[in-house]
């Protein structure tokens, strides 16, 4: 199986969900939760489990544009996320409203409220964007240093790859931009250049081994020799993973969602895009070399 000798089409695939998230990402933007844009979260204990429709209807007339999630075991909790500054005469009207609606005690429906201002979400977004480019930047520091800057560059694409596939799936999806998305963007960084320096490792070794072998054939003899743990790793995760999304309430299937596509992603950088961007490099750079030592 020639995997480097079909790049093109690796890197085809990846080029076209970027770009389709590009565009989404241009046009209507990333659907970025109050973390990011400021906002109130309230949340309400309706001692039963409503329908979100339902709930809807209940402060449709506050004009909240809101988001809805159930909380709690039973899922008894509901909160509500909207960008909206609310004040605490209208918090209490709403509270009323649920009250009224579902025959509660009024000394007990209400559980907390938070207020995010723009700043903060600013702050966050400021942070995140930091701390993404610290672990790359380490990343890079330790790959060049235990393989060579070849392995480190070519890792950091990869994962830049990585981050640029998972907002397009944030983008396509809708998926809500918040606390939980910096979370899972790390978590998919570290678990991505984990597997991809199991496969530069046996390259490594490879290279020692097999000295006047084409670097496309190295990559590709490393990727087969490695493929299958890749994958058995990348299977029980996310078995792991997907009974958290399907089984979990509505918070952890935010999480859980993009980090199975994280570790799809990552899987198949590791393997598709990753390697034949060291072999596509080594070989320029040999090719280069041999001109240079001609002339």
């Amino acid at each position: 199986m020639n995997i480097v000798g079909k790049y093109k089409i690796w890197f085809g695939i990846s080029l076209a969900v970027i770009l389709i998230g590009l565009i989404i990402m241009a046009t209507t933007g990333l659907n970025y939760g109050i973390d990011f844009t400021g906002g109130t979260m309230m949340q309400i204990d309706l001692g039963q489990t409503a329908p979100v429709d339902e709930v809807q209807s209940v402060i449709k007339d506050f004009n909240l544009n809101a988001e809805i999630v159930h909380a709690g075991q039973e899922k008894h909790e509901i909160i509500i996320k909207t960008k909206a500054s609310i004040s605490n005469d209208e918090r209490i009207k709403i509270l009323a409203a649920f009250v009224e609606k579902y025959k509660l005690d009024k000394d007990t429906v209400f559980r907390s409220v938070e207020q995010f201002g723009p700043s903060i979400g600013k702050e966050i977004q400021n942070k995140a964007l930091l701390a993404i480019l610290a672990a790359s930047v380490c990343m890079l520091i330790y790959i060049t240093f235990r393989f060579e800057y070849v392995y480190g560059v070519s890792a950091i694409t990869a994962l830049l790859h990585d981050v640029l596939v998972l907002l397009a799936v944030y983008a396509i999806f809708r998926i809500p931009v918040n606390s939980s998305f910096i979370a899972a963007i790390l978590t998919i960084v570290g678990y991505s250049i984990n597997d991809t320096i199991v496969v530069f490792d046996r390259v490594r070794e490879n290279m020692r081994r097999r000295k006047k072998e084409p670097f496309m054939e190295v990559a590709n003899n490393s990727i087969l020799q490695t493929i299958t743990r890749s994958l058995n790793t990348s299977l029980t995760t996310l078995v792991v993973i997907g009974s958290l999304y399907f089984l979990g309430v509505e918070q952890i299937k935010d999480f859980a969602f993009p980090l199975m596509s994280g570790v799809i992603v990552g899987t198949y950088s590791s393997i598709f895009i990753a390697s034949p961007i060291w072999a596509l490099w080594k070989t320029k750079k040999e090719k280069v070399q041999k001109h240079y030592s001609k002339a």
